[in-house]
C-alpha cells in the first residue's frame, strides 16, 4: 500500500434504509451512486469526479440487535490487516471484528481504539490510486476525533500509524484542537479534542467537502436532514456545520461560504 499506510482511504455508512440514505448522499453532497455488483450483499458505491469516495450497505441485524446506530466509519490503510488489528490490541484497543476477507477487493478488521472510537484497518488486493486533493467538492476534507483524553488519543494513532502533530488551537473552556498530519503530508489532515459535556462516547466525524456551505445546508434540511451545529467559519476561511442525516447519522460539511 505503501504512501497510503496509515492514512483514510475508505468510508462507509451503515444504516437502517439505503435506498433513502442513496438518495440522500447524493443530492447533500452531489455523489453519483451505483451498484457495486456484489454477489449476495446491496453494496452502493458513491463516487465523485471519477473516484469512489465510499460506500452505503445496509446495519446488520445482530448491530441493530445490540442497539447500534446508523453511522459512518472510516477505514485506515494498512500493509498487513491481520499483524494492525494486532497492534490495536496490544496498543490498548479492541478489535471487534477479526480480520476477513472481501473477495476480489481487500482485507478489512472493524476495530476500536483506547478512547473507545470505532475505526476500520483495510489492506487492498492491488495498489490504491493516489488521492485528490481533499478539498475538491465531493471528498473528505476534514477528519475529526472527540474522545475522553485526547492525548491519549493521539499517543495511540502516532505510535500505531506515524501520525504527526500539526497546530495546536486553543479552543478556550473547550481545551485544546490539535491538528495532525499523517502519511508525511505538512498540511493538517484532522483534529482532535476533548469530547465536549452531553457527548456520550468517543467517535470519528467525517467532513464532507462542498462548494458552497449555505447551498449544502439548504440541501440537507430539504433531504430531510437535521444541522446539529453550525455552520460556522473555522480558521482558514472555510465554514462547518455538523449535521444528522435522515436516519440519524451523524456526519459534516466543509467548504466556502459564498452566497
Amino acid at each position: 500500500m505503501g504512501q497510503l499506510q496509515g492514512t483514510f482511504v475508505w468510508y462507509e455508512l451503515m444504516t437502517t434504509d439505503t435506498e433513502a440514505a442513496n438518495r440522500f448522499y447524493a443530492d447533500a453532497v452531489g455523489w453519483q451512486t451505483r451498484d457495486a455488483g456484489m454477489p449476495g450483499m446491496a453494496y452502493t458505491l458513491l463516487s465523485s469526479g471519477g473516484d469512489d469516495i465510499a460506500g452505503i450497505m445496509e446495519l446488520p441485524e445482530n448491530a441493530r440487535a445490540m442497539g447500534a446506530p446508523p453511522s459512518w466509519i472510516g477505514y485506515v490503510g494498512v500493509d498487513d490487516v491481520d499483524a494492525g488489528a494486532a497492534s490495536v490490541a496490544a496498543g490498548g484497543g479492541q478489535v471487534y471484528r477479526a480480520p476477513q476477507d472481501i473477495p476480489g477487493i481487500g482485507r478489512f478488521a472493524i476495530v476500536a481504539d483506547p478512547e473507545g472510537a470505532v475505526f476500520a484497518l483495510f489492506q487492498g488486493d492491488g495498489e490504491m490510486p493516489p488521492r485528490n486533493p481533499a478539498m475538491r467538492p465531493g471528498l473528505v476534507g476534514w477528519h475529526e476525533l472527540l474522545a475522553t483524553d485526547p492525548e491519549r488519543a493521539f499517543a495511540f494513532y502516532s505510535g500505531q500509524y506515524g501520525w504527526a502533530k500539526d497546530q495546536a488551537i486553543d479552543m478556550g473552556p473547550l481545551g485544546t484542537y490539535q491538528l495532525f498530519t499523517y502519511g508525511g503530508g505538512s498540511e493538517g489532515v484532522g483534529g482532535m479534542m476533548a469530547r465536549p459535556p452531553g457527548v456520550p462516547v468517543s467517535f470519528w466525524t467525517y467532513y464532507f467537502t462542498t462548494d458552497d456551505i449555505v447551498f449544502a445546508e439548504a440541501r440537507v434540511i430539504a433531504g430531510g436532514g437535521r444541522i446539529i451545529n453550525g455552520p460556522m467559519e473555522v480558521p482558514g476561511g472555510v465554514h462547518i456545520f455538523q449535521a444528522l442525516d435522515p436516519q440519524g447519522a451523524v456526519f459534516a460539511m466543509v467548504g466556502p461560504k459564498l452566497a
